[in-house]
């Protein structure tokens, strides 16, 4: 097996033990690694570093790219089309839209191209590389976007106020809140969930137009829910006090055992291999879809409304850039 593999978030708590294991494993592959802040002064990045060191045969670079600023997401594109077809960099194997974003803690606020920020990273960003990317993929490419269960309406628990759903207006989705929404954490986490959705959503439609397209029909995109991160930063980071010490004192002291109350209860480590399994096709090879876990499973019922999805797929070509020359996917208009 060989390629190169995009991972974005490369320095996040779920991508760092996916990289080690994909490093030791599958050693042929080449990798290209984004993160926000490439400098060893961050702590995570210097992680991240310390594990591709571990792997002195690696073929590995850190980049920068800050998935907020869509001009950054377009130029990374550009460097990587150029890269491949120069031959400087081997075709695309596999994609993994890793990186996320939530903000449960202060008001909302809008990245580039106004759009709301959570819905920038974990959405547009991603569907505009995934689009922009297609014309440099091996025949057999995968694309790996990531879902979670609290799409569902219901599964947020405590932190679900409001059920995820997509407005009928889908610019609704980059309304800052005005000052009568003082529940910062519930509409949080509501537009985390959303986004997410969308992510599911913008997979299904683009499956569909993977199939349709001669050149790119054997390309597979799929959606997996890694699971309920017991020993991830994401519960200490953007939220309010009580979750952060809650996952310091807690949920991460316990996250060996907390599997045994709740099944869907992992740690980034077990995650991380299903991860990559999964991404360079050992799991589940040309198949498409939403997974939980390794699983094959059912996304809520509003993923699965075609005409919402054609709609989410309109207005998420115009916020992502993306027209007919910037794209090999032919079915994408």
């Amino acid at each position: 097996m060989s390629g190169a593999v995009i991972i974005t978030g490369a320095s996040g708590s779920l991508a760092i033990p996916a990289i080690d294991y994909l490093l030791t494993k599958y050693p042929n592959y080449t990798l290209v690694l984004t993160v926000r802040n490439p400098s060893d002064t961050d702590p995570n990045t210097e992680r991240l570093r310390a594990v591709v060191t571990k792997h002195p045969k690696a073929k590995a670079s850190v980049r920068k790219l800050d998935l907020s600023d869509l001009d950054a997401v377009h130029q990374f594109a550009d460097a990587i089309i150029a890269e491949v077809s120069e031959g400087n960099l081997p075709q695309i194997s596999a994609f993994i839209a890793n990186a996320f974003y939530w903000n449960l803690k202060t008001q909302a606020d809008l990245a580039s191209a106004g759009l709301e920020r959570s819905l920038a990273i974990n959405h547009v960003a991603h569907f505009a590389l995934a689009l922009r990317l297609l014309g440099n993929f091996k025949p057999d490419g995968r694309i790996v976007f990531l879902g979670t269960e609290v799409h569902i309406p219901g599964k947020g628990g405590q932190l679900e106020k409001i059920a995820p759903s997509l407005p009928d207006n889908l610019d609704d989705l980059n309304k800052l809140d005005g000052p009568k929404d003082t529940d910062k954490t519930g509409k949080g986490f509501w537009r985390y969930a959303t986004s997410k959705l969308a992510v599911i959503m913008a997979g299904y439609a683009l499956n569909e137009r993977l199939k349709n397209d001669p050149a790119l029909s054997q390309i597979t995109s799929v959606t997996i829910d890694p699971g309920n991160l017991t020993d991830s930063r994401a519960l200490r980071t953007n939220t309010p006090a009580a979750l952060g010490l809650m996952s310091r004192f807690f949920v991460q002291p316990l996250s060996p055992l907390l599997r045994f109350v709740n099944s869907h209860n992992r740690t980034t480590a077990v995650a991380a291999e299903g991860l990559i399994e999964l991404a360079v096709g050992n799991a589940h090879p040309g198949e498409r879809g939403y997974y939980s876990l390794l699983d094959e499973a059912k996304s809520s019922e509003e993923s699965y409304d075609k005409s919402k999805q054609e709609k989410l797929w309109a207005k998420s070509l115009g916020w992502a850039g993306i027209t007919a020359g910037n794209t090999a996917l032919k079915t994408a208009f």
